[in-house]
């Protein structure tokens, strides 16, 4: 978002405020043994900065955070940033048409004020880690943390060690800790040797025109196609829940098969690529029922819960929206003038890479921005009437999905919602159509009524003109229709 406020709109007046000591966001937060994206790499970066030379097909998080970090440097963001700065609330003022922020100091707990005309929440949806209800808990006496809080000061060698869910990242993790032996420092990966990209593919990723972009389109377009597994009933979801299914009862020990092989469509859940988890399930040091030395929770995050409180029009909180009826593009809210979010409700995509998402919402946010930045508007709003259309599209499209056939985070922060509140249920490249330019009548626009007039007059000339052109086309061609003998009987023959 910021390099683009700068390349795209030329706009060099912003902030950008970080709780943490340093960028990267959930790929610092992450360092637990086996971290990686399960999105190929060439794929899971920006289009305007790719990288030819990933050491491996599905990159690995130290690779991804240095990746983030250069991009950092190389457009000189430091000095746009305040660090260890927690933004606590952020307050829609009507009156004067700004944004009051609420600040703290992390190091100091010193409370800061400040104002800004237009806000981006861009703290992404898992950031706040979900630790599920279990009796007994508080009375364990060892070492106990999330996966994304990964005590890197506990050496697990030789521990008892009990690990709590087995989704994306206890999938990663589990194989890494139970290797003989065990390595407790930093990043220990799985994935086979054949994952690695050859020195030949760096080489010509670098230097042959266009074939990054090439083999990035075909990793979109493929991957998009396969959207229809995520469609109730198909043909396709069936064919691949047999191949899942066999391949699971291939991999894994016969006595996990009930407890592992889902009931549910495969999709209805986030779909976990096998880093080795299965086949570590026959090592004779898991699976046991003993006494542990530490207990590691892989459960996922809350979608909706974060540490920022933002309030609306009227004090409505944006908690809400997220959990209710949810936004307009999973970009902005009613209620909330000047306030734009990258990844927000329904906005996230089951197939693809998240990095594609954020770009088109980047593009869009852009676009409202424009005429705030220009000075030719003072605020711009969705309204309800868009929002509620755009809502109840969102979940007649959701009603002939696999998304709500069993529970998860794709539901909600209690995961028994009755709404998916996190996927776009479409292909990404529906997203970006939908996003590709905004519908002007869908806000309500302050203090630049004039230059909203205009683009509407405008808009409406230019559907005058495409409509006299039709009509004088079809008027000549209609009298030639007449005129010319044998004209009509020519066409019609072929």
């Amino acid at each position: 978002m910021a390099v683009n406020l700068r390349n795209k709109l030329h706009h060099d007046n912003f902030v950008i405020y970080e709780k943490a000591g340093s960028i990267g966001g959930t790929w610092r937060e992450n360092t637990y043994p086996g971290c990686g994206s399960d999105v190929p790499g060439h794929w899971y970066c920006l289009s305007t900065e790719p990288n030819p030379y990933w050491e491996r097909y599905y990159i690995t998080q130290p690779e991804i955070r240095a990746y983030w970090e250069e991009i950092y440097r190389k457009h000189d963001l430091a000095s746009r940033t305040v660090f260890n700065t927690r933004v606590k609330l952020v307050e829609w003022d009507e009156e004067n048409g700004v944004h009051n922020l609420t600040l703290e100091d992390v190091m100091s707990g010193q409370t800061i004020q400040t104002q800004a005309e237009v806000v981006i929440q861009a703290v992404g949806f898992f950031t706040t880690p979900m630790y599920p209800d279990i009796p007994g808990k508080e009375k364990f006496t060892g070492p106990l943390w999330h996966s994304s809080q990964w005590r890197h000061d506990v050496d697990l060698k030789g521990m008892a060690v009990g690990v709590v869910g087995n989704g994306c990242s206890a999938t990663q993790f589990i194989p890494a800790i139970a290797a003989e032996p065990y390595y407790s420092g930093h990043q220990l990966l799985s994935h086979p040797t054949m994952d690695r990209n050859e020195e030949w593919a760096k080489w010509a990723f670098a230097h042959v025109p266009f074939l990054m972009y090439t083999y990035r389109s075909f990793m979109m377009i493929t991957g998009d196609l396969l959207w229809n597994i995520f469609l109730a009933n198909s043909p396709l979801s069936t064919v691949f829940k047999k191949i899942l299914t066999w391949y699971m009862r291939r991999t894994a020990p016969a006595k996990y098969h009930d407890n592992l092989i889902p009931t549910y469509p495969p999709g209805c859940k986030r779909l976990i690529l096998d880093s080795n988890y299965l086949a570590t399930l026959h090592q004779p040091n898991t699976g046991d029922k003993i006494s542990l030395d530490a207990i590691i929770f892989g459960t996922g995050f809350y979608l909706a819960k974060r540490d920022v409180d933002f309030r609306g029009i009227g004090g409505h909180t944006l908690k809400h929206c997220f959990e209710s009826e949810g936004g307009y593009y999973g970009t902005v809210f009613p209620g909330f003038p000047n306030l734009f979010t990258i990844v927000g409700p329904n906005s996230a995509s089951a197939h693809a890479s998240l990095i594609f998402i954020i770009e088109t919402q980047v593009d869009y946010i852009l676009k409202l921005m424009k005429p705030i930045i220009n000075g030719k508007a003072k605020s711009l709003e969705v309204t309800q009437k868009a929002t509620t259309y755009y809502n109840t599209w969102i979940q007649k499209r959701m009603a002939s999905t696999i998304f709500l056939s069993c529970f998860s985070y794709y539901r909600g922060d209690n995961r028994t919602s009755a709404k998916n509140v996190a996927t776009f249920p479409g292909m990404i490249s529906l997203y970006w159509w939908i996003t590709r330019k905004p519908r002007w009548n869908d806000f309500k626009v302050v203090g630049g009524e004039q230059w909203f007039y205009q683009r509407r007059k405008v808009a409406l000339t230019n559907y005058a003109l495409v409509g006299l052109m039709v009509s004088v086309v079809g008027y000549n061609f209609s009298v030639l229709w007449k005129l010319v003998p044998g004209l009509k009987e020519r066409l019609l023959s072929g």
